[in-house]
């Protein structure tokens, strides 16, 4: 097994190709992405369920599918893919193009034509991936454009965090749940105290921090909740109402099992064009989470043929989540950071809870226990790992001359912008076009509503339009390694 070429972004506590020992420490460093994933893998299934007009039971369903189909996903990628040790999981950037889909159809034919075109999405990213055509590309991806991207990735994600802390209230005003910040600091410190300072003085804490985190937030609010402290109106209440009436396990075959739940796919055009809209916002945001976690783990910059066989396998990956049900899958920035945190890049480790990610998918009871951890502490791990990602993403800009006005400039308008375009299009009218053109509007409206996707045009046309030379840009990277010949050859 060769070592690798390049120096590590951190010191790990195990690389790429190390499998911990015993098994059992194994299993609970995968446990950490699980759990770590495991607010956003739900939030797109809860999110669409009340649009589609789900009962519990099809909810349940929903949420069974996008857990197996973030575990076959991940494997595709650590397999077929970038190989990488990136997760899978329910991509939010395909939220505008469902609901427009939802806004047309409603319950499973509304999934059925979901599915559709996802896999016509998909087939074209398997297109752009195995065809070289998307690591070509990244030639015109410097740090300029993708540091901030990054950044973005992070800095996106906030409202997301924040919505799991703060009090809810209904259209009039009133008070539906009360927010808890008190429990999402406690994490924030938690992960800190346990990360930054305890790591230095035991590999355990080192290991696990974000698990240990939870693992001690849970109890607090479990304690709150039982002496009545706080009550089922606070977020951080801790509730089993729900985990007794979920059923052990899922129907492999017979009535919504495991292949088409919702019958087999349909197809329209238009509806293949704004998804393909999101493909392209989640592609753009992929590379940047590939070239983040590649730094991390200590392989340096990410070789066109590592990206390309990435973007191939999410389309993959996304064909494989439409036939068990699910929805769009994409890279997942927030187990980057726990792997910063942590400093565990191991593949094993991310594949194994791949293996828990299929096994949640089919012991829903499991997953019923696990959802009762309160938002607010789910807030409060976000915040700290979306932080971190935003710091990587800054730090790319390193390898430019950040000295010169150019690049000064360019970053620091791509980043704004990418802020600020994402509030104009979400006050657009719903029945605003663009010339007349809807499908044109359609896909203008998707990458304008994505930060990300606005930073990543601006930065590709302004940081290769723009004058200015390959070592001020930080296009020649003395860390650029061969992942082929640092990773095991494929099967």
């Amino acid at each position: 097994m060769s070592t690798h070429s390049a120096p590590s972004a951190l010191d790990l506590n195990y690389g790429v190709d190390d499998v911990p020992k015993p098994f059992g420490r194994a299993l609970g460093l995968s446990l950490q992405h699980v759990l770590t994933m495991f607010g956003g893998t739900i939030a797109v299934p809860l999110i669409l369920s009340p649009a589609l007009g789900f009962d519990a039971g099809q909810t349940a369903i929903l949420i069974s599918s996008a857990f197996i189909a973030s575990g076959i996903a991940t494997a595709i990628q650590l397999t077929i893919g970038s190989r990488l040790p990136i997760v899978q999981g329910v991509s939010f950037a395909f939220l505008g193009a469902f609901f427009a889909i939802i806004g047309n159809h409603q319950g499973a034919e509304a999934m059925q034509y979901i599915a559709g075109g996802i896999i016509l999405g998909g087939l074209v990213e398997v297109l752009v991936g195995y065809t070289g055509l998307i690591g070509t590309l990244q030639r015109f991806i410097t740090p300029i454009t993708i540091g901030p991207v990054i950044a973005l990735i992070g800095l996106s994600l906030a409202g997301a965090a924040v919505g799991n802390v703060v009090t809810q209230v209904d259209p009039d005003g009133n008070v539906v749940a009360q927010g808890n910040w008190w429990m999402a600091l406690l994490v924030i410190v938690l992960v800190f105290v346990f990360s930054l300072i305890l790591a230095q003085r035991n590999r355990f804490f080192a290991l696990f921090p974000i698990l240990m985190a939870v693992v001690v937030a849970y109890l607090v609010a479990l304690g709150l909740s039982v002496t009545g402290l706080i009550d089922e109106t606070n977020r951080a209440f801790v509730s089993f109402a729900g985990a007794g009436d979920t059923p052990w396990v899922r129907n492999v075959v017979g009535e919504q099992g495991l292949l088409l739940p919702w019958g087999a796919p349909r197809f329209d055009f238009g509806f293949f064009i704004v998804i393909l809209a999101a493909y392209m916002a989640s592609a753009i945001e992929s590379v940047g989470d590939y070239n983040a976690v590649s730094r991390i783990a200590g392989l340096g910059t990410p070789d066109d043929r590592t990206v390309s066989r990435g973007i191939g396998a999410e389309g993959v990956g996304c064909i494989g989540t439409a036939l068990v049900g699910g929805f769009a899958s994409t890279s997942y920035s927030e187990n980057i950071g726990l792997i910063g945190l942590s400093k565990v890049a191991s593949r094993y480790v991310v594949l194994l809870g791949a293996a828990l990610l299929v096994g949640l998918g089919f012991v829903t009871k499991i997953g019923a226990l696990i959802a009762t951890i309160p938002e607010p502490i789910v807030g409060g791990i976000y915040m700290a790992l979306f932080g971190l990602i935003a710091g990587v993403g800054l730090s790319n800009l390193q390898r430019a001359d950040m000295d010169s006005q150019r690049n000064l400039l360019i970053a620091g308008f791509i980043l704004f912008m990418g802020l600020a375009v994402p509030n104009y299009f979400s006050q657009i009218p719903g029945d605003w076009t663009l010339f007349g053109i809807d499908w044109l509007a359609d896909i203008v409206s998707s990458v304008g509503s994505s930060g990300i996707a606005v930073a990543a045009v601006l930065g590709l046309f302004l940081d290769n339009v723009i004058p200015g030379t390959a070592e001020e840009r930080g296009i020649v990277d003395p860390e650029r390694v061969d992942t082929e010949g640092t990773l095991p050859p494929h099967a």
